[in-house]
């Protein structure tokens, strides 16, 4: 994953070849110029530029929770620690991101300290992370969960300014 150094300045062009990738970062380099009305070379050379920055920090498949059998579970949950020091913030990030169940991963404020967005199987394996993240972890102080009942809308993207 490429960590931007600096913002870049993004022009039209730029903003449309993103849009495009957003929608599908599968389509060929040929397929994508096409789109965006330029050659493939102007295409291509553009996207390395903002792979390069960081713009792009890659590229993945979204795989649909409808396809996986059982569906599995979706939660949201606040995390609020008992000490809030730079370590202790470190340390509770550091042990969440390490986590394959844990998706999002923010520090929020103001409020509880960490918004997680999860998803597991099942119950039983919400529950083992559960045990793993947070009960046995002494500075958590509070947890609150909400499982989602329906996902209306999920789109991963970033639009240009308006």
């Amino acid at each position: 994953m490429n960590e931007p150094e600096q913002a870049i300045p993004l022009d039209p062009l730029d903003w449309r070849l993103l849009g495009l990738l957003q929608d599908n970062a599968a389509v060929s380099n040929f397929a994508l110029a096409e789109a965006a009305h330029v050659s493939a070379a102007t295409s291509l050379r553009r996207v390395r530029r903002l792979v390069e920055a960081g713009v792009i920090e890659r590229q993945i498949a979204i795989v649909s929770p409808d396809a996986v059998p059982g569906n599995g579970l979706t939660a949201l949950c606040e995390v609020t620690l008992d000490r809030q020091g730079a370590e202790h913030l470190e340390a509770f990030e550091a042990k969440a991101v390490a986590e394959a169940a844990v998706q999002q991963c923010y520090r929020v404020s103001p409020g509880p300290d960490f918004m997680l967005v999860l998803w597991v199987h099942d119950m039983p394996a919400y529950h083992a992370l559960v045990q793993r993240l947070f009960t046995q972890d002494a500075n958590v102080r509070n947890v609150k969960t909400f499982f989602s009942v329906k996902r209306a809308k999920f789109a991963p993207r970033i639009a240009p300014p308006a």
